[in-house]
């Protein structure tokens, strides 16, 4: 199943705020209170509380960061 073109922005805003949500929310976790045996259930409530914020921020910044990007390279 490939999913239409025009949905490309909201997928690609979709994957990256996930990725990077995992990510982040993972190393600040671990860096502030260590792995722990409850580290991953903490880690799935810290992604679920973020990613509704980060995935509208990515959505409305990536255009914005795409056309500053074509304007600084060659």
């Amino acid at each position: 199943m490939r999913i239409p073109a025009r949905f490309a922005p909201i997928l690609f805003s979709g994957l990256l705020s996930a990725i990077m949500v995992s990510i982040v929310s993972a190393f600040v976790l671990a860096i502030s209170q260590g792995i722990h045996s409850g580290f991953a259930v903490q880690w799935v409530k810290s992604c679920i509380t973020t990613w509704p914020i980060a995935f509208p921020t990515v959505a409305i910044v990536a255009p914005w960061v795409r056309r500053i990007v074509g304007r600084l390279t060659a």
